[in-house]
C-alpha cells in the first residue's frame, strides 16, 4: 500500500510478511505447485474504527443512490446475496467478535457476537471465496488465486481525506466493485477460466491480449439487458463520473470505429467479441473512449472456454487449479 496514504492499519505485521514473501515466490514455482492459501491473511475485524465503518457507508450510500439505475441485475442479485451491511465493514470469514466494535451508526456489536461473513454465501451460490491479502500480489499469484476460485482482497479500507479518489485498491472497490458478481456461478466460472489461462500461459502474445480482456470485462465491461446498456465492470461501479459517461455511450457507425486510447466526448459502444476485445489497446489515465457490450454473461463465460483451449488446451484447463 503506498506509505503516503494514512490507513488504519488493521493488518498484523507479521503475518503480512510470511503471506507477501509467500506470494512473492509463487512466480518462480510450476503453476500446479502453488497454494493460494499461502497469501492469505486474517481479517481483524475488531481493530477497524467507527471512522472507518462511517467511510464504508458514506461510500456506500453515494454510490448506490445512483448504482440501482445504472448495473447489471446480475450484480443487484449478487448484492442481495451478499447481505452486504451499509453501517458496518464487509466480513470475509464468520467471526465471533472478541471485545465490543461501536459501526457507523453509533450501535455496539457486543463481544461474543457471533458475525457471518461474505464467504458464507458465495460457497453456496458459486462456490467461490474471497480472502483477505497483505497488498499487491504478484500477476500469477494473483491468477492461481483466481484459478482456484478464491479472490484476493484488500482488507483496508480507504481513510476519509482520499475517499472520492484513491490510486490503488481498498475493500470498497474489492468487496463493493468486484464480489457481488462473484455469487453469480455463470461469471464465476469465466473468471475460474481466466485465471486458469492466464496461471499456465507463457506466450506473450496471448499474456497481453488476456491483459485486455480482463480491462474491457472485468474492470469496464457493460452488458445489454431488457433492451438497455448497463454497467458490470467493477471500475464503472466505483466511478460516478466515468459510469455516467460510459452509460451515454453511443454504438459505432459502420465504417468508423474510434481511435483506440484518445480521449472522446461521447464513447463507442461496440458489440463483445473476444478477438476484437483482446486486439484493443487501453491506457488508466482517462476515461476509456471504448467499451465493448456483452449480450449475456454466458456469452462471456463460453467465449473464455473456448479463448483458454487455444491458449493452453483442455488439458491445461483440467488440470490447473485443481
Amino acid at each position: 500500500m503506498q506509505s503516503e496514504i494514512k490507513y488504519n492499519n488493521i493488518i498484523d505485521r507479521d503475518e503480512a510478511a510470511i503471506a507477501q514473501r509467500e506470494a512473492d515466490r509463487a512466480p518462480s514455482m510450476p503453476a500446479d505447485e502453488i497454494d493460494a492459501r499461502k497469501f492469505y491473511i486474517t481479517q481483524r475485524y475488531e481493530k477497524y474504527t467507527r471512522a472507518d465503518h462511517e467511510v464504508w457507508r458514506d461510500l456506500f450510500v453515494r454510490r448506490w443512490n445512483v448504482l440501482e439505475e445504472q448495473v447489471s441485475r446480475t450484480f443487484i442479485d449478487g448484492l442481495n446475496i451478499l447481505r452486504l451491511s451499509r453501517d458496518r465493514l464487509p466480513l470475509l470469514c464468520d467471526a465471533t467478535l472478541s471485545k465490543d466494535i461501536q459501526i457507523a451508526d453509533g450501535s455496539t456489536i457486543r463481544a461474543g457476537t457471533k458475525l457471518e461473513g461474505i464467504n458464507r454465501y458465495l460457497g453456496e451460490f458459486s462456490d467461490w471465496a474471497s480472502y483477505g491479502v497483505p497488498g499487491y500480489l504478484p500477476a500469477k499469484s494473483f491468477f492461481a488465486c483466481l484459478a482456484q476460485r478464491q479472490f484476493p482482497t484488500t482488507v483496508l479500507i480507504r481513510p476519509r481525506d482520499v475517499m472520492d479518489y484513491l490510486p490503488e485498491p481498498d475493500i470498497f472497490h474489492d468487496v463493493f466493485g468486484h464480489v457481488p458478481l462473484h455469487a453469480s456461478k455463470v461469471f464465476a466460472d469465466f473468471l475460474q477460466t481466466y485465471g486458469k489461462a492466464a496461471l499456465l500461459c507463457d506466450d506473450e502474445v496471448h499474456i497481453k491480449r488476456l491483459s485486455r480482456l480482463f480491462w474491457f470485462t472485468v474492470e469496464f465491461g457493460l452488458i445489454k439487458e431488457d433492451g438497455q446498456v448497463r454497467i458490470y465492470g467493477s471500475g464503472l461501479v466505483s466511478s460516478h463520473g466515468e459510469a455516467k459517461y460510459a452509460l451515454d455511450g453511443q454504438w459505432e457507425k459502420d465504417g468508423y470505429s474510434a481511435p483506440e486510447n484518445t480521449p472522446r466526448d461521447v464513447a463507442e459502444w461496440r458489440p463483445f467479441d473476444l478477438d476484437r476485445v483482446c486486439e484493443t489497446d487501453f491506457e488508466i489515465h482517462h476515461f476509456q473512449p471504448i467499451y465493448y457490450v456483452l449480450e449475456s454473461f454466458e456469452q462471456l463465460r463460453d467465449a473464455m472456454v473456448e479463448y483458454a483451449e487455444k491458449v493452453i488446451g483442455t488439458a491445461g484447463l483440467a488440470r490447473a487449479g485443481a
